[in-house]
């Protein structure tokens, strides 16, 4: 296991920002059958005001056990704006594309999980990927940037206000949330060069409200691009895995019915990176 914290520097980047790079041994001495692993790019929840430990190294830990490597992106949050966390995440996708060959990184089955405000920015970077800015400010081709897929847990989606978690807009984007959160309201940019997502919610989320998830399907249903939507009706805001791996200390955090949350996204995997 190779373990490595890469620092990321792009405009108007904090000075920890970095990705958190978790890289299986792979030999090609006959021992194993894998040569090359998919990778799982994950980015935590914080409302953009912080990167959650819990939505972090945990979810890590799962995909490494299923044979995937996997890394934690530490993007900056506030006062640091938009969009300088999207371009941190392309910069994270060059960089794995940089060390693919001597980390045996298959960077065509990249997919970028992300929870909650992580989730608001593993689903624009769906959107923005192949747009000229990142390509411009990254100095890279599109299809350097371009995700396999997206894996979206209790995502913010909109600014529609009766739905929105202004908080993360507002963090997001400073003082131009009033004027300018509806550029980055993802189910509004969402075109057929989406790649294929998996989401999941729950209906009692009093923080980001189940909605989100659902317009979000809505407008990847409208594109034709192949999603996999699952709504569970208990459960509390940023559950993360919802296992006891994840417990918080007041107790909260933990609810079995959710847990399978993350074997429903391994299964959609496997048929995403076969195909």
């Amino acid at each position: 296991m190779i373990y490595e914290e890469i620092p990321l520097k792009v405009r108007g980047s904090s000075k920890d920002a970095r990705l958190q790079a978790y890289i299986q041994d792979t030999p090609h001495d006959g021992s194993l059958k894998v040569k090359k692993r998919p990778f799982i790019l994950i980015c935590p929840g914080g409302a953009y005001e912080r990167t959650s430990y819990r939505e972090g190294e945990p979810v890590a830990l799962h995909f490494l056990e299923r044979g995937y490597h996997a890394g934690v992106l530490r993007y900056s949050t506030a006062p640091h704006h938009f969009p300088t966390q999207i371009l941190e995440l392309g910069q994270a996708v060059l960089k794995l594309r940089e060390m693919a060959e001597e980390w045996n990184i298959d960077m065509d089955r990249l997919v970028v999980q992300g929870s909650s405000a992580g989730g608001h920015l593993a689903a624009s970077y769906g959107v923005f990927w192949n747009h000229e800015f990142m390509a411009e400010e990254l100095g890279a081709e599109d299809a350097d940037l371009r995700p396999r897929g997206l894996m979206l847990s209790y995502p913010v989606i909109t600014a529609d206000a009766a739905y929105a978690h202004w908080g993360s807009f507002e963090n997001l984007l400073g003082d131009k949330a009033s004027a300018e959160a509806q550029k980055v309201s993802v189910e509004k940019l969402v075109t057929k060069a989406v790649p294929p997502c998996f989401l999941w919610h729950t209906g009692e989320d009093a923080t980001v409200p189940v909605e989100n998830s659902i317009l979000m399907a809505m407008a990847l249903r409208k594109e034709g691009i192949p999603f996999e939507l699952h709504i569970f009706p208990e459960g509390e805001h940023g559950l993360s895995l919802a296992s006891p791996v994840v417990e918080r200390e007041n107790g909260h955090g933990v609810q079995a019915e959710c847990a399978r949350w993350i074997t429903l996204a391994d299964a959609w995997l496997e048929r995403l990176i076969r195909g």
